[in-house]
């Protein structure tokens, strides 16, 4: 089953933005397209089934309603939860890729375990074993 949410994201350096995600959190590249001098303006980015989708940051309509985190004081506005098998083993591959741990992780009171962490332009993932859609 394909997803039928898929986040955005927008980053300053796109291409290095793929290979650390790709590195780091286990991302397949789906789709990317490349404009002039090969500059990535679009990705589309699948692990386990689902896609995140990224662009470069632009001057234009949609970029005055997404910011990066570098350009709001750090700060994330939202944040990606991914359900992962191993939390652990993840986190691991995370930390050796040098993700900014923020939550180490800790089994969750409602099930499962999760830890957060910030990728190298600030973005804050969530990777958790908990799934919403088991019963």
């Amino acid at each position: 089953m394909s997803s039928r949410i898929i986040p955005t994201l927008r980053y300053q350096d796109p291409a290095s933005a793929i290979e650390w995600l790709c590195k780091a959190f286990g991302f397949e590249r789906h789709l990317v397209v490349t404009g002039d001098e090969g500059r990535v303006e679009h990705a589309q980015l699948t692990l386990n089934g689902d896609m995140i989708m990224l662009g470069p940051v632009r001057d234009g309509p949609f970029d005055k309603l997404q910011k990066t985190p570098g350009a709001v004081g750090g700060v994330g506005t939202q944040s990606p939860y991914i359900v992962v098998d191993d939390v652990d083993a993840h986190y691991r591959r995370a930390v050796d890729a040098g993700a900014e741990i923020m939550m180490e992780p800790e089994d969750q009171g409602y099930g499962g375990r999760l830890y957060a962490c910030r990728d190298p332009e600030g973005h804050l993932w969530n990777f958790g074993s908990y799934d919403p859609w088991q019963p």
